[in-house]
């Protein structure tokens, strides 16, 4: 029987290992991630397994009393007390059937782990290899948008061998192309890592050292000072883009508390000023990024609203579910509960698995 057989069987239950944690600075949005897609799915349906990634990539089955403890580090330090089951990779098509990835980051978003998963033949949520390497590589991604015809911020990439060579160069070169205030950040980095809006030389030259703490390869942005919209996209063949919902920034950019935790965020579904038709508008341009990213199953895009323009910010290939994002509530603008958008992305994510020839 094949996984969209089982799906719809109803004396059957798809074992899903649902993951979190990890290695990245997004881990704890990870947590909170993994636990709100462990407690929505339907019992009925799915033989949860929640599996703890740590810092140093192993993976451990764990129970509740871990699960529900208060950060990553609490159950790291606990795994062993606590009786969690650590697996070796090879040991995991014995244990799950698809893989829902809660994860955030390096080596859990940019393509790392969707290899090993396909090394291993287990279905996983959100894009392939391709789409996943693409969506964490805000420079590369760039290129592929500008190819298709869709707008970008001005931007400029650092290279930090280049940079530690010769910074006197590098800020003046930087300086004759970017008026301040101008935005800095790593490359392949999210979730506003080492994000920083600077308005002089000094604060330029720290916020390139800080980025460079997170990536060799940085950029320097225009800073733009418009509506920042985002979008849930969802689909294989035929994605289609959920309504827009405008995030209001409290300060200089997004933080990653605005953008997940409980009543930091504000949320405008759809965004101020949008008639009708400006919305489908705007949903055909974020499909047309969705496509030329190679994304598929779900992804959330960031961009701006700018006299009649969306300027593509960057995807999210894994975008936090915590209970507070953005993306229910533009699932619940297309009347889906949390229950009714994971059963979606465990439907499509089978899909994308059965019709794939070779990793993609």
């Amino acid at each position: 029987m094949t996984l969209s057989e089982k799906l719809k069987d109803e004396n059957s239950k798809i074992k899903v290992g649902v993951m979190m944690g990890g290695p990245s600075s997004e881990r704890e949005i990870s947590l909170e991630s993994g636990r709100h897609i462990y407690n929505s799915l339907d019992d009925s349906k799915y033989e949860k397994i929640p599996i703890f990634v740590s810092t140093d990539l192993k993976f451990w089955i764990i129970n509740e009393a871990l699960l529900w403890m208060n950060t990553t580090e609490d159950i790291q330090g606990e795994l062993e007390n606590q009786g969690a089951q650590n697996l070796t990779y090879q040991e995991l098509p014995d244990h799950i059937e698809i893989a829902f990835l809660g994860l955030h980051g390096k080596f859990v978003e940019d393509g790392a782990l969707q290899g090993l998963l396909e090394f291993l033949g287990i279905p996983y949520n959100g894009p392939g290899i391709i789409g996943a390497a693409i969506g964490m590589d805000k420079y590369y991604q760039r290129k592929v948008l500008k190819g298709a015809g869709l707008n970008v911020p001005k931007h400029m990439p650092v290279i930090q061998e280049d940079y530690e060579d010769d910074p006197e160069t590098i800020i003046k070169t930087i300086e004759g192309e970017f008026n301040y205030p101008m935005i800095v950040k790593p490359s392949r980095e999210g979730c506003s890592t080492a994000v920083a809006k600077v308005k002089d030389q000094k604060e330029l030259r720290k916020a390139i050292d800080e980025a460079l703490n997170w990536d060799i390869l940085i950029l320097i942005e225009e800073f733009i000072d418009a509506q920042e919209i985002t979008c849930t996209i969802i689909g294989n063949d035929n994605p289609e883009a959920l309504t827009p919902t405008e995030t209001p920034k409290k300060g200089d950019f997004l933080t990653v508390e605005e953008k997940f935790l409980p009543g930091d965020a504000s949320m405008i579904t759809p965004p101020t000023g949008m008639d009708e038709g400006t919305v489908e508008k705007v949903k055909a341009e974020f499909v047309k990024a969705y496509k030329a990213m190679e994304l598929s199953v779900y992804s959330r895009i960031d961009a701006f609203w700018k006299d009649g323009k969306l300027i593509i910010l960057e995807p999210n290939t894994l975008p936090g579910v915590t209970p507070s994002t953005m993306v229910f509530h533009q699932a619940a603008e297309a009347g889906m509960g949390p229950g009714d958008f994971f059963d979606r992305i465990i439907e499509l994510s089978i899909e994308a698995f059965e019709k794939k020839v070779g990793p993609r």
